[in-house]
């Protein structure tokens, strides 16, 4: 990944038969032509490089071949055959000039996934996290002090002290959220480590986390002076038909709670305890329901779930694909309907302003696929950055403080391609990979953190037709007005007859007061920016099913022409 504007070398190496002339073009997310040409080259192995500069950001694929002896790019890692891939930054100050944050608590976007790119590093020493997250606008990413990793042979041996934290977070820039699930086996019911069960001794888990809490103050105050809160998830995906699935009584699960609650606060007093982080937006609402009765309201200060909505959360299974089904159960199970019921039980169920963290949400391939030479299509990619920049659009929009975006790059799990790098290394992905290159889905997350980030949610634009999705968002310290927008369609959207990047439909968006009139700066999903005018108030626009993000100044007329989220506090 490149800044804006900076010098970009392209190196094409040849091992023609006889001379030949190489064909070569640079194409972009939707796949238009943004340069091209070709050059002779001698036969037998030879590089040529052409020096370059980008007056776009985003995504750029290039490909080439010989004009008389043929073939293609071969396919690298999970990438497939036919294109190398690169992405320029993109710079939106013009627009949106930088935020002054007062805490970095407020920065809205975290990760998960390490990718080793310093030279001499490789996974899993080091510094796995830059310069990656810093490129991407992410500043929040998993630290453990999950119980079975900490004491795994026995109590008392944590001793808490601002060294305890890893080198990698020590320059302040990225906040931790803290993972506390798991207990050791000499503390398990069944002798084994486990997350399927609350602890044999609570007094000796509740003292563990007690000096959790008073490790993670002196962390705060140390390496984080201007982060206002330490920020814990208690259990993670303790769905029943899940990996780490809860085996106990509901009344045991509730008691380990309190005792972590009780644990931390009594050395924390900045504590923000978050759970239960389940696999899925609908499942997290059903357990408040189950354990409200039982108390584990008192012992959240705010929710963590993971944001996934449908049976693969793929290109064909888009956040917004029940949205107008017919039948109401299923509509209420689309992303935006099913945080709208997870707000109203955070207003019913916790104390007032209570933080919510999508601490895990990626979009994969579709199932049944696999990496190869000819998977993914260039159809492919660019659906898959879409839903992904909708998916934590609509998750922020409806009211999350804090989304995490999974996955770094491509990994061996199934379905295939949560990675929004390809793993050049290994054909079918891995963990914490030294060579990566960038698919739309990346770009499309640099953009968006860049634009979304330093904002508050002002929530749904009203009276939106069928088909149509919008977010306004207003940036600290009341600054502009930074709107997101987009169109979906199901039959223009399938993995059969192609993902649509070319439907669109009018629509019309009040930016000022009745009467106004100017211009506003409008975004592409990747950054680039241009400028529309607005009569009357409203702007005139055209909506495809890639993002784009429309900034204004009267705070008041969005205002009066949003829904927030229930229960939503401006943090």
């Amino acid at each position: 990944m490149f800044p804006l504007g900076s010098p970009i070398d392209i190196a094409f190496t040849t091992r023609a038969a006889k001379a030949d002339t190489v064909r070569w073009r640079v194409l972009d997310n939707w796949n238009i032509v943004r340069a091209s040409g070709q050059f002779p080259v001698a036969a037998g192995a030879q590089t040529v490089t052409l020096h370059c500069a980008s007056k776009r950001a985003g995504y750029f694929a290039i490909d080439a071949i010989l004009a008389t002896e043929g073939g293609q790019l071969p396919a690298r890692g999970t990438r497939p055959a036919g294109i190398a891939t690169f992405g320029v930054l993109p710079d939106v100050s013009a627009a949106l000039p930088p935020v002054n944050f007062a805490h970095q608590d407020p920065h809205r976007f975290g990760g998960q996934g390490t990718a080793y790119l310093a030279p001499g590093q490789h996974c899993c020493d080091g510094d796995g996290y830059r310069p990656l997250y810093p490129a991407l606008g992410l500043a929040w990413a998993n630290d453990n002090r999950n119980w079975y990793m900490k004491e795994p042979k026995g109590p008392g041996t944590f001793k808490p002290s601002r060294d305890t934290l890893a080198p990698y977070f020590r320059k302040g820039d990225i906040m931790r959220l803290i993972q506390l699930d798991g207990i050791p086996g000499w503390s398990s019911p069944d002798g084994k480590d486990t997350h399927s069960y609350a602890p044999a001794s609570l007094t000796a888990y509740q003292d563990y986390m007690s000096r959790v809490g008073a490790d993670s103050a002196q962390i705060r105050a140390a390496w984080f002076p201007n982060q206002s809160s330490n920020y814990y998830q208690v259990t993670w995906e303790p769905d029943y038909e899940g990996g780490l699935p809860w085996k106990g009584s509901d009344a045991s699960f509730v008691d380990m709670y309190r005792a972590t609650w009780q644990g931390v606060h009594a050395s924390d007093p900045n504590a923000i305890v978050m759970g239960t982080a389940n696999n899925s937006v609908r499942t997290n609402i059903e357990w408040l329901d189950r354990l409200a009765p039982l108390g584990i309201g008192r012992y959240l200060d705010g929710v963590a779930i993971h944001g996934y909505y449908d049976i693969g959360v793929s290109p064909s299974h888009p956040p917004e694909r029940l949205a107008n089904d017919d039948d109401p159960a299923k509509a209420a199970a689309a992303l935006p309907a099913s945080m709208r019921e997870l707000r109203k039980r955070m207003v019913k169920y916790l104390k007032p302003g209570a933080k919510l963290f999508v601490t895990e949400t990626g979009v994969s391939y579709d199932i049944d696929t696999s990496y190869g030479p000819d998977y993914p299509t260039q159809n492919v990619l660019f659906a898959q950055g879409a839903v992904l920049a909708r998916t934590h659009l609509i998750l922020l929009g409806e009211g999350a403080d804090t989304t995490f975006v999974f996955y770094m790059a491509d990994t061996p799990d199934k379905p295939p391609g949560y990675g929004v790098f390809f793993d050049l290394a290994d054909a079918q992905g891995a963990y914490g990979p030294s060579l990566i290159s960038p698919k739309p889905a990346a770009m499309e997350i640099a953009a968006m953190t860049r634009i979304v980030d330093g904002t508050v949610t002002l929530g749904a634009i009203d009276g939106a037709p069928g088909g149509v999705y919008g977010y306004a968002f207003q940036r600290l310290n009341g600054g502009k007005i930074v709107t997101a927008l987009w169109t979906h369609d199901n039959a223009r959207w399938s993995a059969k007859d192609g993902f649509s990047a070319s439907y669109g439909v009018p629509y019309r968006l009040r930016v000022d007061a009745p009467g106004a009139s100017g211009q506003v700066a409008v975004l592409d999903a990747m950054g680039n920016a241009w400028t529309l005018p607005y009569r009357d108030g409203e702007v005139a626009l055209t909506l495809t099913e890639s993002p784009i993000y429309v900034v204004s100044a009267n705070a008041a007329a969005m205002r009066a022409n949003v829904t927030a989220p229930q229960g939503y506090v401006a943090h």
